[in-house]
């Protein structure tokens, strides 16, 4: 079967066909797998994992069960992209054993050969992961998840597991795992970030195998509705003063602003030892405490690309495309769960403090341009531009021929953008799906609101007033969205 692409005002739209028949009704999953966005050839994903880039490649590493489309004995899935938007799977990288599942974690590329892994001149990749003991979980103990290291010498296709692990001990916490390692030049050691039930836990070591613990954020700081994870820690530079502040992520589930699963985002200082918060920002969460990385419900357990450099100091990012609340039932079967578009995260000041701000990365839109058959000038993304009065609510309208309704825009009389799927397509498979609208409130004062739109197939991602509002959002139509309308 040949995937063809075409575009209705902008927006990218996708069927299927065949030399004698061609269709636009969904009527098979296939026509849910998105054109631009990774996702599984087979069975289940959820957490992207040890993010690297090496050599003119992005490797992507991601939770993954290869024998069946709902979460089992977690594997770390692979595979590689010279754009951030072609993706090419690779062979299963790291294997359950006799410690545990492979849950998530953190790769780096050890220049410097600090843990000796290195040999005949080859660099050295690193992988930090969390074990986790099921037998252990079924006789109800606590210390499950404990922390191994393993190494790559072929630059990140085959792994052996050091002999030597664990190398981070669990301290008798439950939920104890997703370790996320950077390199802190002030102090010249590697610095881990960790979950530890509901707050996160640093380590220091100089060689990625001996680690030591320095200190613990966020006892009651942030939203705490459920388990923290995937934590990652990284410096900025702010957009216009060029001044550098530490920026810790933390995954929550559940606890999002929308319900179900999300990751929020904390503004501070980092000494090598402790993190502190800016007092700005403290002022800020103290009173409004809504600071996410995303608003939409299906952005989650996101991280940074290791050993990635961008001239402004931002960092390239990555989320899970889904929701605990409903991953393990959406209507595919084959496949489970694709990965957000690559964003560049940065930060900035506004006139309501410091907010983390995302966008694409900036070659989607040539590439997705290029992925055209049809010699248009937008291929998978739109400019979008809203100018509301007092009082009046403004937006778009993605519709097909079945009257399902996508409908995203602005309520002026509550400073709020929305997204609503609640008659975008098919919601019978989860009752927590598509049941409420989702809202985000709106950082910029500005008169008129600039965003972005990237549509694949059954995902939207928006990004509002320079990216400081993001909504990513799925949704499951019975035939493709082929009309937009501006209200």
């Amino acid at each position: 079967m040949k995937k063809k692409l075409f575009l209705f005002l902008g927006v990218l739209i996708v069927s299927c066909q065949n030399t004698t028949k061609k269709t636009t009704t969904v009527d098979h999953e296939e026509n849910y797998r998105p054109s631009f966005h990774f996702t599984p050839k087979n069975n289940w994903m959820n957490d992207p994992n040890g993010m690297f880039f090496f050599n003119d490649t992005y490797h992507l590493y991601f939770q993954h069960y290869p024998e069946g489309n709902v979460w089992g004995p977690m594997h770390w899935g692979h595979a590689t992209s010279k754009n951030l938007v072609d993706w090419e799977e690779q062979p299963i990288a790291l294997y359950p054993d006799e410690m545990g599942y492979i849950f998530s974690g953190s790769a780096i590329v050890d220049s410097n050969n600090t843990s000796g892994f290195g040999k005949d001149g080859k660099t050295p990749i690193v992988a930090i992961f969390t074990h986790h003991n099921m037998d252990k979980e079924r006789a109800k103990q606590i210390d499950v998840e404990t922390q191994s290291i393993a190494y790559s010498l072929d630059e990140g296709m085959t792994w052996t597991k050091y002999e030597g692990n664990p190398v981070i001990e669990n301290p008798k916490i439950r939920d104890f795992r997703d370790p996320k390692v950077t390199w802190h030049q002030d102090t010249e050691q590697w610095i881990l970030t960790l979950a530890a039930h509901d707050n996160v836990r640093f380590y220091s070591s100089p060689n990625l195998k001996e680690w030591t613990y320095l200190s613990d954020f966020g006892q009651d700081i942030g939203h705490h509705g459920g388990v923290w994870e995937c934590p990652d820690l990284f410096p900025l530079k702010e957009k216009n003063s060029g001044e550098t502040k530490w920026v810790l992520l933390v995954s929550v589930n559940p606890g999002g602003p929308n319900q179900g699963s999300a990751t929020q985002y904390f503004i501070g200082y980092f000494d090598g030892e402790n993190f502190t918060l800016d007092p700005e920002f403290a002022n800020e969460l103290e009173h409004q405490n809504n600071f996410w990385v995303d608003f939409g419900r299906d952005n989650y357990a996101g991280v940074t690309w290791q050993n990635t450099k961008k001239a402004n100091g931002n960092k390239l990012f990555m989320g899970w495309m889904s929701n605990w609340d409903y991953a393990q039932v959406v209507p595919t079967q084959k496949w489970r769960s694709s990965m957000t578009i690559a964003r560049e995260v940065g930060l900035i000041n506004t006139e309501n403090g410091y907010r983390l701000t995302s966008t694409p990365v900036e070659n989607a839109f040539a590439l997705l341009q290029k992925s055209s058959d049809q010699n248009q000038d937008l291929n998978g993304w739109k400019k979008l531009e809203l100018n509301p009065n007092f009082n009046e609510k403004v937006g778009y309208r993605l519709s097909n021929h079945l009257g399902e309704v996508l409908e995203f825009g602005f309520d002026a009389n509550t400073n709020q953008f929305y997204v609503d799927r609640t008659a975008a397509g098919r919601k019978d498979f989860s009752e927590k799906f598509a049941h409420r609208v989702s809202f985000a409130p709106r950082i910029s004062n500005d008169k008129t609101i600039k965003g972005i739109m990237l549509l694949d197939k059954t995902s939207i991602e928006l990004f509002w007033d320079n990216g400081t509002t993001i909504f990513t959002e799925i949704f499951f139509p019975n035939a493709p969205f082929t009309q937009m309308e501006k209200f």
